[in-house]
């Protein structure tokens, strides 16, 4: 894979009924874009304006215990959010708590296309191409404990699901009865945004689905990040175990 790769995945020759995808994996900004650089400082492209922080260790930890693949973006989604569709406001970002984002400040329709095409549309292609139908997808993300003006969030985890309940109300029920853990349900973001990833690849098509949000400062380390796989690799695998597959809405 070069530094500029859109994507990289990992296991691909896993044979395990996962897909688990990273959206947010990195803070990279490839050199085409303002010669690698959008104008931010050091510190600002280490928050999670720039990605999903612990989330891409989090991911290839559980991708080893599950022995699924692992597909994660190499682009920050400052760059563009892979996380969004095409046609969503919120797809380039230029201001992003309360951070503004020098390079993204003139950019026109001609520059979000030239993005869409070298980032957004190949790491779709590739997830497209990995979400087979008999996959389950697992879409790693994580949060801040506080945005800017907001109040601090409790959760430790979220999952968040749309329409198709099926794994995720099982896996709710998993870590709800540990008892030690504050879980959001739907929470800290809805569950469903149209034209984002879960939307574009498993909705469609029926695919059993869940996203895994864990607060960022839970998963700062290696430790950390191969603690939390440990916690919820068995908690998905006996959930993906007692699901219905009759098809969501049936």
């Amino acid at each position: 894979m070069s530094d500029d790769s859109p994507f990289f995945i990992t296991g691909s020759e896993q044979k395990g009924p996962w897909l688990i995808t990273c959206d947010h994996a990195r803070n990279h900004v490839p050199v085409a874009i303002n010669g690698g650089s959008l104008g931010l400082s050091v510190c600002e492209m280490q928050r999670h304006i720039a990605y999903d922080v612990g989330a891409e260790g989090l991911s290839l930890a559980l991708g080893k215990y599950l022995q699924s693949p692992v597909l994660c973006s190499n682009f920050s989604r400052l760059v563009i959010d892979p996380n969004r569709g095409e046609d969503d406001p919120t797809l380039l970002m230029k201001v992003y708590d309360g951070t503004f984002i020098p390079a993204n400040r003139n950019t026109d329709a001609a520059d979000v296309e030239r993005r869409l095409e070298a980032y957004h549309r190949p790491y779709h292609k590739a997830y497209s191409e990995l979400a087979t139908s008999d996959r389950a997808i697992v879409a790693v993300h994580s949060f801040t404990p506080r945005l800017k003006g907001r109040s601090p969030r409790p959760w430790e985890i979220g999952i968040l699901f749309a329409k198709d309940r099926r794994l995720a109300d099982l896996t709710i029920a998993r870590l709800q009865a540990r008892g030690n853990l504050t879980v959001g349900i739907n929470e800290p973001y809805d569950g469903h945004l149209p034209g984002d990833s879960i939307d574009q690849h498993a909705l469609p098509r029926d695919l059993l689905n869940i996203l895994i949000e864990v607060r960022n400062d839970l998963i700062g380390t290696k430790k950390e990040q191969n603690a939390w796989a440990q916690l919820l690799a068995p908690i998905l695998r006996q959930a993906l175990a007692a699901t219905d597959t009759t098809k969501a809405g049936e």
